[in-house]
């Protein structure tokens, strides 16, 4: 059965992407916003026994509850299968508790997200590059979590910014296995930064794990942020001898300026991230390339329709 393929106001973009790569229809979908800030959504594509997949991303808390709203409606107008596709889910840095009486927040939005509803033929969920691979453990009761890895991108575009002999490096040993497997897969020298902690919000870079000298570098980490550890990687890589340096993320969040901060340190040659964040696919330029997602994702969607 063809899907029809929604999406959130702030993915439109992708679910674009995914709609015409596949050649499955895209779903209208009525917005607008009242004077006191309540949103109004109404689906106005007929979806009754009709698969329907959603893409959005909990970039926030109103982009969570516009996913949340707009699935349920799906499921309430008679969706047979319902798909969420979230290319970035958010709450990373609230993924555990350290501390007692701390809120879990990725935990209580996969709850959240695991209520909607159930369509007569189930919901699943698609999740890209997750931030810790155990998120997708948080999600509950019918519905079915699908963890897509990034890795085809990552190592065309590393392949593409390196070459043959390029070193595969992240920011600190927390990443060092996933690296390793993927420098693995490639063939290619892996590297990693030791760092040492100064006090409870500072860390120094101490040394590099691998000889980079006269070495085309490729740090690649899940995701870019403000961008200050991937810049602190990168000056220990350029100490240590590296000849170029380049930069690798599936999620590109970028927050403020971020960007421009990143390219002002003259460290990197390029950075390359995907479109699974909209303020990455918002930001491309030469300096920042911005890969789409939507081929993979159609790939493993019509494995699982």
């Amino acid at each position: 059965m063809t899907p029809f393929v929604f999406s959130t106001s702030a993915y439109g973009y992708l679910a674009s992407r995914i709609a015409t790569h596949a050649a499955w229809p895209e779903g209208a979908v009525q917005r607008k916003a009242f004077p006191d800030g309540e949103r109004y959504q109404r689906i106005a594509t007929e979806v009754a026994d009709r698969d329907v997949i959603i893409v959005g991303g909990t970039i926030d808390d109103a982009n969570t509850l516009e996913l949340y709203d707009l699935a349920t409606t799906a499921v309430r107008a008679g969706a047979y299968r319902l798909t969420l596709v979230i290319p970035y889910f958010g709450y990373s840095t609230m993924e555990r508790a350290v501390r007692s009486g701390e809120a879990v927040t990725a935990k209580a939005r996969a709850r959240l997200l695991s209520s909607i509803p159930e369509a007569s033929r189930g919901n699943q969920v698609f999740l890209l590059d997750l931030h810790v691979a155990t998120i997708a453990h948080y999600f509950e009761g019918a519905i079915r979590p699908v963890h897509v890895y990034g890795k085809p991108i990552v190592m065309d575009a590393a392949r593409r910014l390196g070459g043959d002999g390029l070193v595969l490096a992240c920011t600190d040993a927390g990443r060092a296995k996933w690296v390793e497997s993927l420098a693995n897969d490639m063939g290619v020298q892996a590297a990693f930064v030791y760092k040492r902690r100064l006090d409870g919000a500072t860390t120094e870079v101490s040394g590099v794990s691998a000889q980079v000298a006269g070495k085309h570098v490729v740090i690649y980490d899940d995701m870019i942020r403000t961008g200050g550890s991937l810049i602190n990687a990168a000056r220990a890589y350029r100490d240590a001898g590296a000849s170029a340096i380049d930069a690798i993320a599936t999620h590109g969040v970028l927050p403020a300026d971020s960007i421009a901060k990143i390219q002002a340190t003259g460290l990197f040659g390029k950075v390359v991230v995907t479109d699974s964040h909209p303020r990455a696919h918002a930001q491309a330029s030469d300096f920042l390339e911005v890969e789409t997602v939507a081929p993979l994702l159609v790939e493993h969607l019509r494995e699982n329709h």
